[in-house]
């Protein structure tokens, strides 16, 4: 359904709770796909409204409900949901705001918008599968993206360095604008490297890894939305694994002989398991949703 969005709204509308319940409907009313941090169109909307208000998107202001809104801030709103709608266009690609593990990064098109099951194991501290998180000194994120998995280990282990690599310049560009904006230039470098090329062979204790793991099978089918996004950081040649399979087999050379290897592969799981069939995956399960994240310690690593 293609919802025509009337230009006399910021007429009939006036409080916060108005532009809310109004946008909410709109969406509802629009065959939009919600898979980018909010699970359905009041959460889209009270994201898209508090924006544009410059109001904390994390809760909804009791204090405002029933504020009314000046002629740039109803315009504002309106231009964003219309945008929503219209052009399928990501909420946090219209606020340049995400949450990950917790903290709030900066996003855009160059980046893929966080969305990783990893924010739990980053809560956990990866226990109970890593024994003694005291230990972890080093952390190695490759695809690093937008440096949300980087800076959120560096805020789980004070302890350690992280090194957050990736392919592209403008993610690396966007890497450091969330490394300068949670002060952790001291603990997070950004390094471009096409995967291991441009890394210096040091040892980490956690290597962890959000890759582009879609086939091109799976990439046909993918909403609208997912086209916003940079289609070099989802999809990957050999149904989804060519990039997998290079980070296993270099990771024991990196990799301290306590060290753990931590990769998403998301749906292409099945695919993983029917490649190397002898390798033994310890496949991961998490409480708020998400799947396909399997972890090899450097023994596995050696053999792979």
């Amino acid at each position: 359904m293609n919802t025509v969005l009337s230009p006399t709204v910021t007429d009939e509308l006036q409080t916060l709770t108005d532009y809310l319940r109004w946008a909410t409907s709109q969406l509802n009313a629009a065959d939009i796909f919600y898979g980018h941090g909010n699970a359905d169109a009041f959460n889209d909307a009270l994201q898209l409204v508090l924006h544009c208000l410059h109001l904390p998107a994390t809760e909804f202001p009791e204090l405002f409900a029933n504020a009314r809104l000046t002629t740039a801030e109803k315009n504002h709103v309106v231009d964003l949901v219309e945008q929503r709608i219209k052009k399928r266009i990501p909420v946090p690609y219209l606020t340049n705001e995400a949450w990950f593990a917790g903290l709030p990064f900066y996003v855009d098109d160059r980046v893929l918008i966080p969305r990783s099951p990893f924010a739990e194991l980053i809560d956990d501290s990866f226990m109970p599968w890593l024994v003694d998180p005291d230990s972890v000194h080093s952390i190695l994120d490759m695809c690093t993206g937008s440096a949300c998995i980087a800076i959120a280990c560096a805020a789980a282990f004070p302890e350690a360095q992280v090194d957050a690599v990736d392919i592209s310049v403008d993610a690396i560009d966007v890497a450091n604008i969330n490394i300068k904006k949670h002060q952790f230039a001291d603990r997070v470098q950004a390094i471009q490297s096409d995967l291991w090329t441009a890394l210096p062979e040091k040892k980490y204790d956690l290597i962890v890894s959000n890759p582009p793991y879609v086939g091109a099978e799976e990439m046909a089918t993918l909403p609208e939305e997912y086209r916003h996004e940079p289609a070099s950081a989802l999809e990957a040649d050999d149904n989804g694994l060519a990039l997998v399979e290079q980070i296993i087999s270099r990771a024991s050379h990196y990799l301290t002989p306590q060290g753990l290897l931590f990769v998403e592969v998301g749906n292409s799981d099945v695919a993983v398991m029917e490649k190397w069939p002898n390798t033994p995956f310890m496949w991961l399960e998490f409480e708020h949703g998400g799947h396909g994240v399997f972890m090899l310690t450097y023994e596995q690593c050696l053999n792979f």
